[in-house]
């Protein structure tokens, strides 16, 4: 367990300390879950600079008081020469949060690789990454520890009609072990549909967008297969 959480320790100071130089987008979400009868807020970052790329988003749910908190951040490092439409880059990332009603997520430290791309006019955007994932004190029914899995993920962004809508989100597909669950692998994916206000002739500057998400999952909050959407806003700064 020591040398567990001697890596951990390392992979967060790595993950922390790797440079940050220019800015490029973020945005503050809101969005109602029809399912679950909350509010969640998200704020997310995405930041490019000499050696990559880094990545955060923090959600937070209330109903009304603050239910639960999670937050990821993603480092990309590329240290080698790109090419001008795609590109492979290391990917470090750490998961984790809370929830007053379930208690902590499984803290989770990532790394692997990621390949990366983009079109001409950066209209379409995706990335796929393979990685190691560490699930510190995870154990099985029967008691066995399971701290040693893997993750792929998916991440797109498309804009169409002449820049109207954004169609983007991911899809991630895991192994962790849950004592209450008979299976070990878990689907999660998020895909998100926005119509942009800024293209409203004198709107050009407010840079509002509607739609909404649905959550699509199988064996993430319980077994078996769940959708659940939401409504809301976004504005990007």
């Amino acid at each position: 367990m020591k040398t567990t959480r001697t890596i951990a320790v390392l992979f967060t100071a790595i993950l922390l300390l790797s440079g940050i130089q220019r800015s490029n987008a973020q945005n503050i979400q809101v969005l109602y879950d029809t399912e679950r009868d909350c509010v969640t807020s998200t704020v997310e970052m995405f930041r490019p600079d000499n050696w990559g790329s880094t990545f955060f988003f923090v959600d937070m749910d209330y109903t009304p008081k603050v239910q639960g908190a999670y937050w990821e951040i993603a480092r990309e490092l590329c240290f080698w020469k790109e090419s001008k439409l795609s590109w492979l880059s290391v990917h470090l990332e750490f998961d984790g949060g809370l929830n007053t009603a379930a208690g902590s997520f499984n803290n989770s430290w990532l790394a692997g690789l990621t390949y990366s791309g983009h079109s001409k006019d950066f209209s379409r955007t995706w990335s796929i990454s393979a990685m190691y994932k560490l699930i510190p004190d995870t154990k099985d029914a029967a008691g066995k520890a399971q701290e040693h899995n893997f993750q792929i993920t998916g991440v797109w962004g498309i804009q169409f009609a002449k820049g109207w809508c954004t169609f983007s989100g991911f899809v991630d597909f895991w192994r962790e072990m849950r004592p209450w669950q008979d299976t070990e692998f878990i689907w999660l994916a998020e895909p998100q549909f926005w119509v942009n206000l800024n293209r409203i002739k004198g709107w050009e500057n407010i840079n509002l967008s509607v739609g909404g998400e649905v959550e699509l999952s199988h064996n993430f909050v319980e077994e078996g297969f769940r959708a659940m959407p939401a409504l809301g806003a976004k504005w990007t700064f």
